[in-house]
């Protein structure tokens, strides 16, 4: 039975269950991909090229000859390796994965033609049940950006930085809350410091595909309990990753619960997280925002953080992104409608329980 084409929702839905394979060349993998997918390119990156070149250059014949030089010797090589990938993810999934999940394999390409179309029938020659996606990962690019224009339902957690916004959202999240974390995908902590002792951030269009599919995951969330998805209130940057606009607009639009901590608290809470981190990175973060932190002020954070005063370097360093966090909180448009205010004395995961109940009061105070 040859390969069956199928639909962006249907392939998703599958992607759930059975293994999916990217026979794109391991350049485009590397850019972007569907989140969960395993790299089984049918071509190397100059392969690809080649193909391409006789494809614009001769002939659509001429390129498939030149394909086929290249796919023969690896039919045998391909076979295994989508054997190999069946069998690790079943043996990773928790999900009770029906009988067939070990020989059924979901397949795409860059626009669901000859590269899928090739792979698709080899693996249903050896016997495989082969899904393949109609109009490939182009398609569900078009997917992903159509996800950002839903008007979801959003509560967004604002507060200062040294908040502990983040391990609220952790909080939120283990009692059952839809929740996205933003910083968590784009493999940055939001300011100049932010990337100091992570891995490198994604690439623009890997963190909009695992972005999208998160909020179709936590869509389904708040269809199911009429719970708003929780996000941390954001710069539409993060590092060099951008929230995509139409997103970030109805995030703007949202109501905000702020958590209003004392300044000395957050201090506290930012020289414990920070402090440890390497001081020449430190001091090279500190560099990069001169030009608005100021020169006098730079050398202060510079010299402080250079004989181990943390807490005065990082004292300024919070005043400044006081006063930053504040101009992007009051730049928004109905603000007094959206801004609910929350007093905490101090940076706990209790927290949690008040700002459950803002969700339907303005005030409160621990």
């Amino acid at each position: 039975m040859a390969a069956e084409r199928i639909s962006i929702d249907q392939f998703l839905s599958l992607s759930k269950q059975f293994s999916v394979i990217d026979v794109r060349s391991p350049g485009e993998y590397q850019h972007a991909h569907i989140p969960g997918a395993y790299s089984l390119p049918l071509f190397t990156n100059e392969e690809r090229a080649a193909v391409g070149t006789a494809y614009k250059q001769q002939s659509r014949e001429a390129a498939i000859k030149i394909g086929l030089d290249f796919f023969g010797p690896k039919m045998k090589t391909i076979l295994e390796a989508a054997e190999a990938i069946c069998i690790k993810n079943k043996q990773q999934s928790n999900k009770n994965a029906a009988e067939d999940s070990g020989k059924t394999i979901l397949v795409y390409c860059w626009r669901g033609g000859m590269r899928s179309g090739a792979v698709s029938w080899l693996l249903d020659l050896y016997g495989f049940k082969v899904f393949t996606l109609v109009a490939g990962y182009k398609k569900f690019r078009n997917h992903v950006l159509d996800t950002f224009s839903y008007p979801y339902q959003f509560n967004i957690l604002g507060g200062y930085t040294g908040s502990g916004k983040t391990e609220l959202l952790k909080k939120l999240q283990s009692n059952g809350e839809p929740v996205i974390d933003l910083e968590g995908i784009a493999g940055h902590k939001g300011s100049a410091f932010g990337n100091i002792g992570l891995p490198n951030q994604p690439t623009q269009e890997m963190f909009e595909n695992v972005l999208a599919i998160k909020l179709a995951e936590e869509k389904i969330k708040f269809e199911t309990t009429n719970k708003p998805i929780w996000l941390e209130d954001e710069s539409q940057r993060i590092g060099h990753i951008n929230i995509p606009s139409n997103l970030w607009n109805t995030m703007r639009q949202s109501p905000v619960f702020f958590l209003d901590i004392p300044f000395e608290e957050r201090l506290k809470h930012i020289v414990q997280e920070y402090g440890v981190l390497d001081t020449q990175k430190l001091v090279d973060a500190t560099c990069r925002i001169k030009e608005k932190l100021g020169g006098l002020q730079t050398k202060q954070v510079t010299e402080n953080l250079q004989s181990g005063n943390h807490e005065e370097g990082f004292r300024i360093l919070l005043k400044y992104y006081d006063k930053y966090y504040s101009k992007s909180l009051h730049n928004r448009e109905g603000l007094n409608s959206l801004l609910n205010s929350i007093h905490c004395k101090s940076i706990t995961t209790e927290n949690t329980s008040v700002l459950l109940h803002h969700t339907h009061s303005k005030t409160s105070e621990i």
